[in-house]
This record gives C-alpha cells, structure tokens and sequence, in this order.
C-alpha cells in the first residue's frame, strides 16, 4: 500500500516483513501492549462510542493549529486487535490533517491485519478509521 502518511507507511511496511503469519500476530500483540488507556474518565459518552465494533471502543478528537490529536478507549481487556488498531491510529493519525485523514483508506485495516480477519472484526476496524476521518471531517 503506498500514499498513506508516513507514520502509517511505516506500520505497513514492518508488518510485511513478517513472512510467517504468528510471527506477525506476535507483532501485533506486542503493538497493543503499547496501548494505554486514555485520560477520559468513564463512562464514555455514548456519541463517541464506535459502531458494530465487538470491543467497544470509543474514540475522541481534538483539533489543534495544524492537525489532529486522537484518544481511544478499548473497554474489553481481550480486545486485542481493536487495542492495536487504536494505538496505530493514534500514533499513525496524530499531527494529521483533516485531508490527509480522510485521504487513509479503509484497506488499511487489511494491510494491517491481513485478509483472515471475520467479517464483524474486520467492520469493527474498519469503524473506527471511519470514525476518525468524521471526526476530522
């Protein structure tokens, strides 16, 4: 995948390297044990909530001169994926204009993930790129 902003590029291009599927999961485990939670305090407003995503994730935006600052809750501790999808969205969309937001395509998810996530996960994922890029519309 090219065109993406260079934080996310360089996502992509690390977990291409991994020819050997568990070795990439392990990647990407390591990647939402970096996830932290965020500083919203609960309960989380219902509006911020991402739709038809099995972890429940909530996402807020703050514009700023310049660009975008993301935070992300992930309210189930084995949501694995939805934590390492928010810390790459987080630290990959960060800084970002609204433009350059809107312009990160929906792939992303399976560039990330690959192609073997189910479908609800994968909608979930997908959610919460959208979401962003309303945020920052």
């Amino acid at each position: 995948m090219t065109g993406l902003p260079p934080r996310l590029q360089d996502v992509v291009d690390t977990l291409a390297l991994f020819d050997d599927r568990s070795e990439k999961i392990q990647a990407i485990i390591s990647i939402a044990e970096s996830y932290s939670a965020p500083s919203h305090p609960k309960p989380y407003p219902v509006e911020s909530r991402v739709p038809g995503c099995e972890s429940e994730v909530y996402v807020w935006g703050r514009h700023f001169e310049g660009g975008w600052s993301f935070e992300f809750a992930v309210d189930n501790p084995q949501g694995l994926s939805a934590m390492a999808f928010a810390k790459i969205l987080q630290d990959g969309l960060n800084g970002l204009t609204s433009d350059e937001i809107r312009q990160v395509p929906d792939d992303l998810v399976y560039e990330v993930f690959g192609r073997e996530l189910s479908m609800g996960k994968s909608m979930g994922l997908i959610n919460m790129l959208q979401m962003c890029k309303r945020i920052a519309a």
